[in-house]
């Protein structure tokens, strides 16, 4: 049985918001975890200039039915105009079943559909 599981991709400005977004999303569990990678230089345009910055990456692993959710959330609470959300397919065939039932298991559920009916 497919469970749909996803690998966010965020970016932030630094340590500390990476370990507040991911804190913020996993006591919501709407994340079951967040790995954090500090210190990664970026080079982007913004508003017509080319800039290079550090930032930090948060990686946070969740379901398809949490995404939209996630965003939305990190949109709230991040410092970022346009925040840096990418959403990539887990590949379930592969890796550590015990992980990816553990991550399935640790994220909110996928809404009923009276549950979702009842939200629209």
């Amino acid at each position: 049985m497919f469970k749909n599981l996803r690998f966010i991709y965020i970016t932030t400005k630094d340590r500390s918001e990476a370990e507040q977004i991911a804190r913020t999303l996993v006591e919501e569990k709407l994340a079951a975890c967040g790995n954090i990678i500090d210190n990664m230089s970026s080079v982007y345009r913004w508003k017509d200039k080319v800039v290079t910055e550090r930032e930090c990456i948060l990686i946070v692993k969740t379901s398809y039915s949490n995404v939209q959710l996630l965003t939305q959330r990190v949109k709230e609470i991040h410092s970022y105009e346009v925040p840096c959300v990418i959403s990539l397919k887990i590949s379930e065939q592969e890796g550590n079943q015990d992980y990816i039932d553990w991550l399935t298991n640790s994220v909110k559920p996928p809404l009923s559909s009276e549950e979702k009916l009842k939200n629209s």
